[in-house]
């Protein structure tokens, strides 16, 4: 995409038009694009399926392995009788007048531009977790958004669970006192990433619009599989892959709508060594002006004794991992073990209180997309129960406790600003180099 057609779609003109070419009512057939097929489209493919019952169609999907492409577009005409559009550039998605909204399951270093683009286009986006690659263009993106009127969904489902739901009312009642600490975690067994092979990659892998806006490197033919999380180029580490959606329920728990402003963590690769860069063990701590309280992360990629009873007695969704949030009050604490169950402790003998737990949809996927759809039919952002903007404020803690691991030291952060206090070294984290033509637009 040129910088002319970049600066195009960003004047006042184009915005009036693609707001007013994908107002739906609730009979319309809305016409659906997913783009990145690997492992976590599956959710995306089997819910969007699933709502064809309420008049949307998977119409259109993306990926720039044309191997894998040719096997999503089977597995699809399989399933529904019908042969999607087919698309190896996600700029062709956008040009596709008859798309109204483009579900992204890429890798991270993707998820703003795609959404950037997509937005500008005059389509509505569901996207992955996290939000944004860095913190500069999660911020880009939320701006993006509102100036072209779009709806963007961020893909922390746990908003749309119903348990979850009410887990956070009850914390919100005072069900366990007033909240002083609040702990996330994400243990999960990883295995080693060794040494990345170099080499050409495979003849159906476009090595250029995989790495995109990211540096142009070989050995993203390995990185395929998921293996980008742990390289600083592509992926944010497991506090940005699971742990934004315990991010997440902290802030919506203790209603934490402004950024942390001091930030610190330590951690390292005690385990798994090999060629990743992200930390294998981690531990972050956030401060908030004017709050007493206190919000840490923790990420261990071995084997761990649970907490709380999140992991064993109260299994993850996978029932092999501990991944899960404690909120400890002066009356109790409450913990939310997945993505649909809560469970509450009181007083000095523990007892068990209000709780809720619902495993025959452990993902929470159906309902997120469901809702994502409503808020396209309704064009109203505040129907969305993940808007870019919660989803921005979740991933800047994400990126924030990277920082501080990455210069080994304590940050202060200025929450209005977006920036760290008097630290241009820090700053210099705040975004990334953009390949061409992969770029931000330069203005909003």
């Amino acid at each position: 995409m040129t910088s002319t057609r970049r600066e195009f779609l960003a004047t006042a003109g184009a915005v009036a038009v693609a707001a007013a070419a994908s107002a739906k009512d609730a009979n319309s057939r809305l016409r659906v694009a997913l783009v990145g097929l690997g492992g976590r489209a599956t959710a995306h493919i089997r819910c969007l399926l699933e709502l064809a019952r309420e008049n949307v169609e998977l119409a259109a999907v993306c990926d720039v392995d044309s191997d894998l492409l040719r096997s999503r577009v089977e597995e699809i005409e399989k399933k529904t009788g019908k042969k999607p559009a087919a698309y190896d550039d996600m700029r062709r998605v956008f040009d596709d007048k008859s798309i109204d909204a483009v579900s992204f399951s890429t890798p991270n270093h993707w998820h703003c531009l795609g959404t950037i683009w997509a937005c500008q286009a005059g389509k509505d986006v569901y996207v992955e977790k996290p939000l944004s690659h860095n913190i500069h263009e999660g911020r880009v993106t939320v701006e993006v958004a509102r100036k072209t009127g779009r709806l963007v969904q961020h893909g922390t489902q746990c908003r749309s669970s119903p348990n979850i739901r009410q887990a956070i009312e009850q914390l919100h009642k005072g069900v366990i006192g007033r909240v002083y600490m609040a702990r996330g975690m994400a243990y999960k067994v990883r295995p080693s990433l060794g040494k990345i092979p170099t080499g050409q990659p495979p003849a159906s892998l476009n090595l250029d619009r995989w790495c995109g806006p990211a540096p142009l490197n070989n050995y993203a033919v390995k990185l395929k599989a998921g293996q980008w999380h742990c390289l600083w180029d592509y992926g944010n580490g497991e506090i940005g892959n699971q742990g934004v959606h315990q991010m997440d329920i902290i802030r919506w728990g203790l209603k934490l709508d402004e950024h942390p402003s001091k930030v610190q963590s330590m951690g390292g690769l005690y385990v798994n060594k090999g060629d990743q860069q992200t930390p294998g063990v981690q531990v972050a701590s956030f401060q908030y002006r004017n709050r007493d309280l206190l919000v840490d992360f923790a990420v261990r990629d071995w084997y761990t004794p649970c907490e709380g009873g999140i992991g064993d007695q109260y299994p993850f969704v996978d029932n092999r991992n501990a991944v899960g949030v404690i909120f400890f009050g002066t009356e109790g604490y409450l913990i939310i073990p997945d993505y649909s169950s809560y469970y509450t402790f009181l007083g000095p003998k523990r007892e068990p209180g209000p709780s809720a737990s619902d495993r025959s949809d452990p993902m929470v996927d159906l309902p997120h997309f469901r809702n994502f759809i409503a808020a396209v039919r309704s064009r109203k952002a505040s129907d969305l129960t993940a808007d870019v903007e919660e989803g921005h404020k979740s991933s800047v803690m994400c990126h924030l406790a990277n920082i501080a691991y990455r210069l080994g030291r304590t940050l202060e952060f200025d929450p209005e600003k977006e920036r760290f206090v008097n630290d241009a070294e820090a700053d210099k984290h705040l975004s990334r180099v953009y390949r061409e033509p992969y770029v931000l637009p330069a203005r909003v």
